[in-house]
């Protein structure tokens, strides 16, 4: 199977699910974006590029400095996986569409199959993320509090 070259939205579920896990957990410090890196196995610059645009939508807050970090600023039982996708996925093609030859008698005419295609495979991505939230996406994890002391730092 070919690997996905945009993993920002895997990143983000990973990381939300994190840090409702530490505010679970009952953890009252902010999460550092090393200690994200460290669970997520990316690079803390990427976790803050992903995380960027979720604080600005408010679903993450950021604290600087050396006792600074991200916390959640949403509720786990609310948030659901569509609105993340839709914050780092936007109107960006699902399907990573081509420029094809215009020239081509092919080429002239599949953008718009293409283009069609994206749109409803958009919508059906859509659907079934509107069904699912941070809190199911824990509850699938098998979360219990009590397995994640470390997360107390």
């Amino acid at each position: 199977m070919a690997t996905p070259t945009n993993t920002r939205f895997a990143v983000a579920v990973h990381v939300l699910t994190y840090l409702a896990s530490c505010a679970a957990a009952g953890r009252t410090t902010p999460v550092g974006s090393e200690e994200l890196a460290g669970s997520t196995a990316v690079n803390p610059v990427h976790v803050r590029k992903v995380l960027g645009p979720l604080r600005a939508a408010g679903l993450v807050s950021s604290w600087p400095g050396a006792r600074g970090g991200w916390e959640l600023a949403a509720d786990p039982e609310v948030v659901d996986l569509a609105q993340v996708w839709r914050v780092l996925q936007g109107d960006d093609p699902v399907l990573g569409i081509h420029g094809p030859n215009p020239a081509c008698a092919v080429g002239a005419n599949i953008q718009g199959v293409l283009t069609d295609l994206d749109r409803r495979v958009a919508r059906a991505v859509l659907a079934e993320l509107e069904a699912i939230t941070l809190a199911d996406v824990l509850a699938s994890a098998g979360f219990r509090a009590e397995d994640y002391a470390a997360l107390l730092r």
